[in-house]
């Protein structure tokens, strides 16, 4: 197996970096979509995110359920796209944190006994300032811990930052 993790801020080029990562492999990919279309501009961002992909590609729209897409797809090549998106889907269907972290470690385990190359791409959410309220003061914690756990099963770890990576690992 190999677990590339990508983090970095918004804008930060992660997406298109995860796309150039798969590409390099030559190998059919399997994108799993975790975000949901809940409203016009994220519509329209999820589009341009299609737009961006090879039409070759297989996409799996999994917000919560990505234990099952994982455990079906087709190809060795597999992008996750976001983590950060699957937390808050997850907490927003009120799932505790040690739930969340069990699922994470499923993934991980999953990509594992499959042996894929999972390249998890997430947000790094912890150099911002403290969230004013504590629903965001909560999924910054979660996130960050879920981040720290998939950063260390991972064999590869970038940092991006105005489109620019940063191998830490």
């Amino acid at each position: 197996m190999s677990l590339v993790f990508i983090t970095g801020g918004a804008r930060s080029g992660k997406s298109t970096f995860a796309l150039n990562l798969a590409r390099a492999t030559l190998e059919p990919v399997t994108f799993i979509a975790t975000a949901q279309a809940s409203d016009t501009e994220m519509t329209e961002r999820i589009h341009k995110h299609q737009l961006e992909r090879p039409r070759e590609w297989t996409t799996i729209e999994a917000p919560i359920d990505v234990k099952t897409a994982l455990e079906h797809t087709q190809t060795r090549v597999v992008i996750l796209d976001c983590l950060s998106l699957l937390v808050s889907n997850l907490m927003l269907e009120n799932r505790s944190e040690p739930e969340i972290l069990e699922r994470i470690q499923t993934m991980i385990e999953i990509a594992h006994t499959r042996d894929l190359k999972l390249i998890v791409v997430s947000n790094e959410v912890g150099s911002g300032i403290v969230p004013e309220y504590p629903l965001g003061r909560l999924f910054r914690d979660v996130l960050g811990r879920t981040n720290q756990m998939v950063a260390a099963a991972s064999s590869e770890a970038y940092l991006l930052v105005a489109g620019l990576s940063l191998r830490l690992k």
